[in-house]
């Protein structure tokens, strides 16, 4: 089955059911969130990376790796703006599990799971890399763009979830 009759946008063979994404987006965003979004990589990268309190390695010896010439003080930010892109994609992946659970159990159509389940990705991959990488204000301000547009997907299935429970 293709992605566009996945989030249906195209049609299946007759009896041919549409599979629910939903499981792997959990994995593909519990992999997002606690492995390429932490940011111990790039401090690794950097040499600044202390496993016996790695959070607490910017505010210990960030500067001081900047006075060493280990880092740009754009570096710096950068790798502050990494913990802080980490530390929300972890906080937000509970929503994301409560929408896409309570989706799935309530009934919501797979194609709609799977629709916002893509929608999510793409928001949340961008408000990643936005975060990150972009230190201009008013380009920043994409990222909360895109942090709308990740809720709202998973917003859209808790509502829809609830439509079905209510009966």
């Amino acid at each position: 089955m293709n992605l566009l009759t996945a989030i249906g946008l195209g049609s299946a063979p007759l009896a041919t059911p549409v599979p629910n994404y939903g499981p792997s987006c959990l994995i593909f965003h519990f992999v997002w969130a606690y492995g390429v979004l932490s940011s111990r990589t790039l401090k690794q990268y950097f040499g600044i990376d202390h496993n016996v309190s790695p959070r607490e390695d910017l505010n210990k010896y960030g500067e001081a790796a900047v006075r060493e010439g280990k880092l740009t003080q754009a570096q710096l930010a950068m790798l502050r703006r990494n913990e802080a892109a980490h530390a929300n994609a972890v906080e937000n992946f509970a929503l994301l599990v409560a929408a896409i659970s309570l989706a799935t159990f309530s009934g919501v159509p797979r194609t709609t799971i799977n629709r916002a389940a893509l929608t999510y990705t793409f928001a949340r991959v961008s408000y990643g890399f936005i975060y990150i990488f972009v230190d201009r204000p008013l380009l920043s301000q994409l990222r909360g763009v895109t942090w709308w547009i990740g809720n709202l997907s998973c917003l859209t299935l808790l509502w829809k979830a609830g439509n079905l429970l209510s009966g």
